[in-house]
């Protein structure tokens, strides 16, 4: 477990900053305490300062997990944000996505979001921004990139892909033996 390191730290920040913008500075500085970002593992763990602290006293090679796990580091050093960072994305969202309740069960599947199954969209969602899904019941359900700006989701026909899908709540049952 050691801080990441600058060039870590720009991926992980331009990543999240594609789907909370400006809003990255409330993750950090919570009004329950100081939040930091640690790698494990080529794993991204975002945990308080107290968890923190009572962690450096267990062996690097006994720790499994600590805090939420935001996303990996691929072979390429690419940052690739879980599905286990939803949680704390939804709130402080940008742009927003709500789909129709007959196109969630698509969705978990893995499916894009079409046209057909879109139910609203936040206005001004530019062309591959990134964009929190949720249902009509205001729940979130993953998130992934805007296939099409607001615009032109008004125009497109309804089998058109409105949402690129990234990751989703259905990843828990589908990937739940590789997710910590």
């Amino acid at each position: 477990m050691r801080p990441l390191t600058e060039a870590e730290t720009r991926a992980v920040f331009e990543k999240l900053g594609r789907y909370i913008g400006e809003n990255i500075q409330l993750l950090v500085d919570r009004p329950d305490g100081t939040y930091c970002f640690r790698l494990h593992r080529d794993r991204v763990y975002y945990l308080s300062e107290k968890l923190l602290k009572v962690a450096a006293s267990i062996p690097r090679d006994s720790l499994v997990a600590l805090g939420s796990c935001f996303g990996k580091f691929t072979k390429t050093q690419k940052f690739r944000l879980s599905v286990t960072a939803l949680d704390f994305l939804a709130p402080y969202a940008k742009y927003k996505v709500w789909v129709k309740p007959g196109s969630e069960q698509s969705f978990l599947y893995g499916n894009h979001v079409l046209k057909s199954g879109l139910g609203r969209i936040t206005e001004n969602t530019a062309q591959y921004q990134g964009v929190v899904v949720f249902s009509m019941a205001d729940v979130p359900l993953g998130f992934g990139v805007a296939a099409k700006s607001t615009q032109e989701c008004r125009k497109v026909d309804p089998m058109a892909i409105v949402v690129f899908h990234q990751a989703d709540v259905g990843e828990y049952v589908r990937n739940e033996d590789t997710l910590t």
